[in-house]
């Protein structure tokens, strides 16, 4: 009787023997795999790095000439743009950039250079994005400008001495995005100002507008922050 007991306890344990790799290969296989979930988030900022042309008008007056009138000179420039969404499809963007322009007069005053000034035009606009075209995203804005004249300076000869004036201005815009990865795109854009400063020249002695309704016409390259899912918005 004792053998047996000691047989069947023997017997016992090789079994257990046998069956642990197994057991423990059972487990290893059932243990579930963890794997980090991706980072995707949606972020309401974007910015725009561009060069810019800078179109103005070729239309002023000189109240004391009659026949006379300005002309300024296009400008190339880098701009950068600050946009916020709102929701997927309403933002706002600050535009920020500054341009140089030699004023020359024309008409009556042929011939005559006026001087230079550089401005300062921050432009703020509303927008809406059309989000349901896959990586081509367009949009069109409205908005507000106000430009700052400064470092104005008077050419000599006829004219010894040259101020213009801040102004308040309208603004209008149509472009698009075409986003490249989920982050990174490139980016066309088209804005017109209708801006109308006072200038005056030797004192006072010659005053008028500046008609200068630029066309700012632009290429540059898009970055929109946060995760994958912000291509997208």
């Amino acid at each position: 009787m004792r053998k047996t007991v000691g047989l069947m306890g023997a017997a016992a344990v090789v079994v257990a023997f046998l069956a642990a790799p197994a057991v423990a290969a059972d487990m290893g296989a059932r243990a579930p795999a963890y794997k980090a979930a991706p980072v995707d988030y949606w972020s309401p900022w974007m910015i725009r790095v561009r060069a810019i042309g800078v179109l103005p008008r070729d239309a002023g007056t000189v109240d004391q000439i009659p026949g006379a009138g300005l002309a300024y000179s296009d400008a190339i420039v880098p701009e950068l743009d600050i946009t916020y969404f709102f929701t997927r499809n309403i933002a706002a963007e600050l535009i920020l950039g500054v341009t140089r322009h030699d004023i020359d007069g024309t008409g009556a005053l042929t011939g005559v250079p006026a001087g230079s000034t550089w401005l300062l035009p921050p432009t703020l606009t509303l927008q809406y994005h059309f989000t349901d075209l896959g990586a081509f995203k367009p949009y069109v804005g409205v908005g507000v400008n106000y430009t700052i004249p400064f470092s104005t300076s008077a050419a000599g000869g006829v004219v010894t001495q040259l101020s213009v004036g801040n102004a308040f201005g309208v603004a209008a815009q149509i472009g698009f995005d075409y986003m490249l990865t989920a982050n990174w795109g490139v980016n066309v854009d088209v804005k017109k100002l209708w801006l109308d400063p006072t200038w005056s020249a030797n004192n006072g002695a010659l005053t008028g507008h500046t008609h200068l309704d630029p066309w700012l016409v632009g290429a540059g390259i898009t970055y929109r922050f946060g995760g994958p899912v912000l291509a997208k918005y």
